[in-house]
């Protein structure tokens, strides 16, 4: 037992000696260490700093999805056959109100749903107006799909849909540019040529980079029924699965359902899409964890220049030391210790440029998360990169480093000797 446990404490000895020795050696010639890891050390801070502002976007990016709704479910007219796409107001693709209506019974993952169009018109009160903002007719479930607040009044009743009232939501930026008063709730504003009673104003939506691109701050919701002037209007549907873990279920249900509703039969391309969140997120998921990794391996490169510096300072370390080798093997020393003294003083040189690396990766993480502009505030270091930063320092210490540390090894004693 006493013999087996000799061995590795031998080898601990041993590399804890050959450690000390690399630590005397690199202190003795500070200047030419740390220009030999410079290559270690930009290739170091470029990767950490890369996969730091590609983390920070993905991060933003994932919370805009989350924000959004992970569990949605868009249900869109669509037509993708040999010829040129259908317009959604085509009878073959066009969506009736009535297709929607026993969805739940036969969908069980599903939550909620609302059918939702959307037209352009100008809105005004006295001589207050704003042109092209966006009406949306919803559903009351609108409210329960989406989480907006109601700040002030009600949301919409099951009576101002079925009955198509004059009735308006708004959002605060619409209050502000037609100059209404503080509480609008009771007043009234025009929508094209017709008079729209305001029954809520709603909290305004977060600003988005991804989703906000484009789209008027003003808000506008109507009863869908009011909106839906003309049986030829498009329309669609937003569903919410009862959770994000059972969002494919409900996507196979929601799919089963409408070929149904459709009429289509076994064979027939489907005249709609069912598309998720969910679906969105894991596919820029995948691009963004491919991004990463071409990016990294890209800017690595320049790990294996800097173990090119290491193999050349080794094999000067080897010349200069040689009478020190031969002298060492003189008195008994192994080949095998010769190699791992030289082999851990390599890669103690890289592991140094790789900390020095990780912290000028740091200090670029900081900058670029100082400015604004790039969006990336959320811009960070993640645990796996440290430890990859680290082990990829060490691979390179050990490639480059084993040359020399072979020669060195392979030394004659008495040609070392003669060595001046």
């Amino acid at each position: 037992m006493t013999s087996l446990l000799r061995l590795p404490v031998a080898v601990l000895v041993l590399a804890y000696q050959s450690a000390f020795l690399a630590l005397g050696q690199i202190w003795a010639n500070k200047l030419r260490s740390l220009l030999t890891t410079v290559g270690i050390i930009i290739g170091v801070a470029s990767v950490t700093a890369v996969i730091a502002a590609l983390s920070g976007l993905k991060k933003s990016v994932l919370t805009e999805f989350q924000t959004f709704g992970t569990n949605k479910i868009f249900i869109l007219p669509w037509w993708e056959g040999r010829g040129p796409r259908r317009d959604m107001r085509d009878d073959r693709v066009r969506f009736r109100p009535e297709m929607f209506d026993g969805m739940l019974d036969h969908c069980p993952s599903v939550a909620t749903f609302t059918r939702l169009c959307d037209y352009n018109a100008t809105i005004s009160r006295g001589r207050k107006a704003e042109q092209m903002v966006e009406i949306t007719g919803i559903e009351p479930t609108w409210h329960q799909i989406e989480s907006r607040e109601v700040i002030l009044g009600r949301p919409f009743s099951w009576i101002d849909n079925t009955q198509a009232r004059p009735v308006c939501i708004i959002n605060d930026k619409v209050q502000d540019k037609l100059a209404l008063s503080r509480d609008p709730v009771g007043d009234w504003i025009m929508i094209g040529d017709r008079r729209f009673t305001v029954v809520g104003v709603i909290k305004a939506r977060a600003e988005s980079s991804m989703f906000g691109s484009g789209r008027s701050s003003s808000e506008v919701f109507v009863p869908f029924t009011t909106a839906r002037t003309s049986p030829r209007m498009g329309m669609i549907c937003i569903a919410a699965s009862r959770s994000p873990a059972v969002t494919d279920e409900a996507k196979a249900e929601l799919t089963f359902y409408m070929r149904r509703a459709r009429g289509l039969k076994v064979g027939e391309e489907n005249t709609f899409q069912v598309e998720s969140v969910e679906q969105f997120v894991q596919q820029f998921n995948s691009v963004a964890t491919a991004i990463t990794m071409v990016a990294g391996g890209i800017v690595g490169i320049s790990l294996l220049v800097g173990g090119v510096g290491i193999m050349n300072i080794m094999l000067v370390s080897v010349s200069e030391r040689t009478r020190e080798i031969g002298l060492r093997k003189a008195v008994g020393a192994r080949p095998s210790a010769i190699l791992l003294q030289f082999l851990i003083e390599a890669t103690m040189l890289c592991l140094m440029g790789g900390l020095v690396g990780l912290l000028c990766g740091q200090g670029l993480t900081t900058l670029m998360a100082s400015f604004k502009e790039a969006k990336l505030e959320q811009a960070f270091i993640p645990a796996w990169a440290v430890a990859l930063s680290f082990g990829f320092s060490a691979a390179v210490g050990l490639l480059f480093g084993m040359f020399p540390a072979v020669k060195a090894a392979r030394l004659d004693p008495i040609e070392a000797l003669r060595h001046e």
